[in-house]
């Protein structure tokens, strides 16, 4: 567990944690200020193990620099060195003082003399390890075409293809392992996080964690060389994150350089210790006889710590969808919340949030050549306006056009990570978005909309949305997936996901709900619920609306003539629908009106209504603060009586 200070220790005297195992404590000793010049080291003369641990934090150094204060000044080599000395102290093991001998370059230019290295020096006895007495290189922030060339040399199966991309190979998982992710459940996270059925957050005890990271970092310090990025999370520089990521791949670097914020020299200078770090040992597994573990794949995130490990995948997104699992825990503890969505701005500044699962549109109407892109997928809203999290774009390349997708397609070029699997994916930085807005950061919305591709064919194209029924279908999370031929299964399939992106949510949906409808109502935004899917019928009997109708009713979102509308309520789930909109036929605006078979369409509401009611069951037992919002999610569902 940390303290102000940020130390980690166990207890001199044992104290049970979960299932009687050990419990990190902390303990307030106060840390050294002066920067600690590691040029050699006496034998650890520490007698517990919470001492070892004290001692290695006060390693921990330099820490980021005061703004405003006049800070010694460093020529280059002593700069790199303190660069080192923080790094080796991120990969120390924990019963270690000191972190690994570390030096910059690449081990394989023989012609390359390191100028900045830091060396410790144990006493040579018969507890020296073989590891104690080598040097683990460091590559630092390189560079995309550096980063390249490391890939094309030493990572089977990576390759530039036409356009200029790096295409690679991600091992045997070509996507994330959702059941292998664990989060430490410890004094920090045993109240804040939803626990328990329906939650993505599978527990384990500190010790297990211990176990994964100390096997993380010994692979990592067993190389010849590993690839180091420091970077940040956050637009807003009033809450910007520093994060560290430590991998064995380039193309992990690569990608991690794209996704994330990039510094600039200055702030590479200043960049101190990091706020969060991950230790990706790729392939290398974790052990299937350490507790809490069914395979050999473990993504495991310690908050308390503010670490995270991943043992047994090569798959990159597991390094943004865990970072964006951090953001969801550390925003709203600043009163910030975070979001799934994509988002863009007019030119009149007016923005707009687009949450939508996969095949809904939210890349196809984010992306708008009359709008500036602050971000396509994880933002944060705060007391400042909106901010995109990341500093990439990360899409789909399956069935990708440039007569469909101009901006992504053109985007995929050099400096780009591409996996060639199923799971086709494509990273890049957003500056390679023509209409990017830079820094991406933007004012308070002003719509809200929710995307969902309803293949039942019941709801309308467009609803606009009391507050209350922002909640319940941002809880909700809702579309419907349509089964391949070869399932035998010829009806559409309803899924949820909470507030759009439930694989990533750490604190229960009902307390992102309550903070989304409370920045909405101070800041006047308007919610939507669009459907992208279709219309006069059922999947299979029905069509899909067209994609020209749907931008049409998102520019009259935009535009604020769809306020000004006249509505109508529906039936089962009362949602207000327009009478009217300019370049959309009305016809098609009541889905009661498209539907031949009268009695199918009030048939498959119903269905679909209970389907929603069912879903919503696992939110029931939450014991919210305010009951009387509770009532009023509940309110806005649909209504089978």
């Amino acid at each position: 567990m940390a303290s102000d200070n940020g130390e980690f220790s166990f207890p001199r005297t044992p104290t049970k944690g979960r299932n009687g195992l050990p419990r990190i404590q902390t303990h307030g000793k106060k840390q050294e200020e002066e920067i600690c010049h590691d040029d050699s080291v006496p034998p650890v003369k520490a007698q517990t193990i919470d001492e070892l641990h004290s001692l290695q934090k006060k390693r921990s150094v330099p820490n980021t620099p005061i703004k405003g204060e006049t800070q010694p000044a460093f020529n280059e080599e002593e700069r790199q060195k303190q660069q080192l000395q923080s790094i080796s102290a991120s990969l120390a093991s924990l019963t270690r003082e000191t972190g690994p001998k570390v030096v910059r370059g690449d081990p394989d230019r023989k012609s390359e003399t390191p100028r900045a290295h830091v060396t410790h020096h144990p006493p040579i006895n018969l507890s020296t390890s073989d590891s104690a007495l080598k040097f683990t290189h460091i590559l630092y922030n390189l560079s995309p075409a550096e980063l390249y060339e490391q890939a094309i040399k030493y990572e089977k199966g990576s390759f530039i293809t036409s356009s200029g991309a790096l295409a690679t190979l991600s091992g045997a998982k070509t996507g994330r392992s959702p059941r292998d992710k664990r989060v430490v459940r410890d004094e920090t996270t045993e109240d804040d996080l939803w626990w328990g059925k329906g939650s993505p957050n599978i527990e384990m005890d500190e010790h297990t964690f211990m176990i994964n990271r100390e096997r993380a970092v010994d692979y990592l310090c067993s190389l010849d060389k590993v690839y180091v990025n420091d970077q940040f999370l956050n637009w807003d520089p009033a809450h910007r994150i520093k994060v560290r990521i430590v991998s064995a791949r380039a193309y992990h670097s690569l990608f991690m350089h794209n996704m994330c914020i990039r510094p600039t020299p200055q702030e590479l200078e200043e960049f101190g210790s990091p706020d969060f770090t991950i230790y990706n040992a790729g392939m290398f597994p974790c052990n299937r006889y350490t507790h809490y573990m069914t395979s050999s794949t473990s993504i495991d995130l310690n908050l308390a710590r503010r670490e995270m490990v991943i043992l047994g995948t090569q798959y990159a997104g597991e390094m943004k969808k865990g970072l964006f699992g951090v953001m969801h825990y550390l925003m709203p503890k600043r009163q910030i919340l975070s979001l799934h969505s994509g988002c863009n701005m007019g030119k009149d500044g007016d923005v707009a949030l687009f949450f939508g699962l996969s095949g809904t549109g939210k890349t196809t109407l984010s992306t708008d050549h009359n709008r500036y892109l602050i971000g396509d997928d994880e933002h944060c809203w705060s007391e400042n306006g909106v901010s995109n999290i990341e500093g990439g774009c990360y899409a789909k390349c399956i069935d990708l056009s440039k007569d469909k997708e101009p901006d992504i397609f053109n985007a995929i070029k050099f400096g780009t990570d591409k996996s060639v699997t199923e799971n086709t994916r494509a990273a890049y930085p957003i500056e390679y978005i023509p209409n990017a807005k830079i820094p991406c950061v933007g004012p308070h919305p002003k719509n809200v909309i929710l995307l969902a591709c309803d293949a039942f064919g019941v709801l309308p194209p467009v609803s606009k949305l009391s507050l209350a029924q922002t909640m319940y279908h941002f809880i909700s999370g809702y579309t419907a997936l349509v089964a391949g031929t070869e399932d035998g299964i010829k009806e559409p399939q309803a899924t949820f996901s909470a507030c759009f992106g439930a694989a990533f949510i750490m604190l229960h949906p009902t307390k992102y709900a309550a903070m989304l409808a409370e920045k909405m109502k101070k800041h006047g935004a308007t919610g939507w619920l669009v459907n992208t899917g279709w219309s006069g019928g059922s999947y299979g009997s029905g069509k899909r609306i067209k994609l020209a109708y749907t931008r049409k009713i998102i520019d009259a979102i935009h535009s604020g003539r769809l306020l000004e509308a006249k509505y109508t309520k529906t039936e089962i789930f009362g949602l207000e629908i327009p009478s009217e909109i300019e370049g959309v036929p009305s016809e098609i605006l009541d889905p009661a009106n498209t539907w031949p078979d009268k009695a199918g369409h009030k048939e498959t509401l119903m269905k679909l209504g209970g389907l929603f009611k069912k879903n919503f069951e696992g939110f029931l037992n939450y014991k919210a603060d305010n009951n009387l919002l509770t009532d009023e999610i509940l309110a806005a569902g649909p209504n089978l009586q």
